[in-house]
């Protein structure tokens, strides 16, 4: 490589690290980004984009065992499990091609490699053609996270899987353990229920998807036992007795022991960061829990040293890390940029259905001293989607009593991940029930449910 020299080096081509690279190099600096498997991260490549297109085979899935109810005749339904997987690895191909066209575009210099830093601004990276040191003033962490594993619970990649291993599994499971009720092993479980597996959730806290709000927490528990997982929340998985063919587990419930066979276990409690190997420690970098300590800024407090996305703590969400990436980016080019704001980024489940949320739950608003306005409103009194088959769904939004601020908007349902944007877009630009009672949303659409819910806040709902 003849220019070893940068303003700027982004460790990691994930969301944070590609995105952030494009931002500096459209505000005119020299980039370089080091990259040591995938363009495009595990969002990419093994993460967001894969689960989705798993997910909407499905979706498509479920819709044609429920023919019948449209007036319409397609024979008995059948999936290709292998086939499936193709297309969603044939998804995460394309869009990782198109990060590569996306950097070369931009002129950011691509290495492959595994990087570390030596000192402050200069970086070491071993690839195959061998080392070679790049420096820059300015060093962006993106290198992400992975899969947290359990002692006892490590995933095997045979019968007790992580998430990587369930996006392209060896078989199709027919009992279904997972471990974990977070938004991967929601996603996972409403997957392989929906082809036909018997599936098991086992969730250590009290309740399902336990960040969402409480009562969106419950009615998703009600609607998912509907749909024929089951639920076991308040439950830890204490042992995993392997075999050939089968798993046995040590389930405990309320001090009670019972055990479980299942064919296969997919272990999602959560993940931990890539800090290891990257000199942090040596650089006098703080690291709490396997997450690097930054500020609003995402800086480390070593000078020109920044950290974005998921090694720098939740939310663990990508759109997160881009933001981040844009942020820093223009930070580090003498712009003014805003801090992003943890409270207004949205956190969507792909589930059957849906759920999505962002700002506070009615409880952390009741905590944090507002007196509270809120408002529901049932999918069952929209007729889109009513229309659509989807009666089944709730929005949920929480005011400030006084100030009428948009404290919070919580949703499950059909389509709800898309739904959710109208509010995020209300509290970045610091909306009250005024501007959104005032709003004409389009009939026959989802989003009456989010006006309806507003209306309901204030005691002018109308249609129910």
């Amino acid at each position: 490589m003849a220019d070893t020299a940068f303003d700027l080096i982004v460790i990691g081509a994930g969301p944070g690290g590609y995105v952030a690279a494009i931002r500096a190099a459209q505000l005119g600096l020299n980039v370089a980004v080091v990259e040591r498997e995938h363009l495009g991260g595990i969002c990419l490549n093994w993460g967001c984009i894969p689960t989705k297109a798993l997910l909407r085979s499905a979706e498509v899935f479920h819709l044609m065992n429920r023919a019948e109810e449209f007036g319409l005749s397609a024979g008995k339904p059948d999936f290709d499990l292998g086939k499936v997987v193709q297309r969603s690895r044939k998804v995460a191909g394309q869009l990782a091609a198109g990060v590569g066209h996306l950097l070369k575009k931009n002129k950011v210099t691509v290495v492959m490699g595994e990087a570390s830093l030596q000192a402050p601004g200069q970086v070491r990276v071993r690839g195959e053609g061998g080392d070679q040191t790049l420096t820059a003033p300015n060093v962006i962490l993106a290198t992400g996270a992975r899969a947290r594993d359990l002692p006892g619970l490590e995933a095997d990649g045979k019968r007790v899987w992580s998430y990587k291993h369930a996006l392209n599994p060896p078989h199709m499971p027919k009992r279904l353990l997972v471990i974990g009720s977070g938004a991967i092993g929601i996603e996972f479980a409403s997957f392989f229920n929906a082809l036909g597996a018997d599936v098991t959730v086992v969730e250590v806290l009290d309740r399902v998807l336990p960040v969402e709000d409480e009562e969106i927490s419950a009615l998703a528990a009600k609607m998912f036992t509907k749909h024929g997982l089951t639920i076991k929340a308040g439950a830890s998985v204490k042992k995993l007795d392997r075999g050939a063919d089968k798993i046995t587990a040590h389930i405990e419930t309320a001090g009670k022991v019972e055990k479980g066979e299942f064919d296969t276990v997919i272990s999602a409690v959560g993940i931990v960061g890539n800090v290891e190997g990257l000199g942090l420690e040596a650089l006098g970098v703080e690291i709490d829990r396997t997450h690097v300590v930054v500020d609003e800024f995402c800086r480390t407090g070593i000078d020109g040293l920044y950290a974005i996305g998921d090694i720098a703590g939740p939310p663990w969400l990508a759109h997160k890390a881009s933001h981040e990436g844009v942020m820093v980016a223009e930070l580090i080019a003498g712009q003014a940029p805003h801090p992003v704001r943890p409270e207004s980024i949205a956190g969507c489940t792909y589930s059957m259905p849906q759920v999505a949320s962002v700002g506070f739950t009615e409880a952390e608003a009741r905590a944090r001293g507002h007196e509270v306005r809120v408002g529901r409103f049932p999918f069952i009194g929209n007729g889109k989607a009513i229309a659509l088959g989807e009666p089944e769904g709730l929005v949920k939004t929480v005011f400030d009593a006084r100030t009428g601020e948009l404290l919070g908007a919580h949703m499950i349902g059909a389509e709800v991940t898309e739904l959710i944007q109208g509010f995020v877009v209300g509290r970045t630009l610091e909306t009250t029930e005024a501007e959104l009672i005032q709003s004409v949303f389009p009939h026959p659409t989802l989003s009456e449910a989010m006006h309806e819910s507003v209306l309901a806040a204030y005691d002018r709902v109308i249609h129910i």
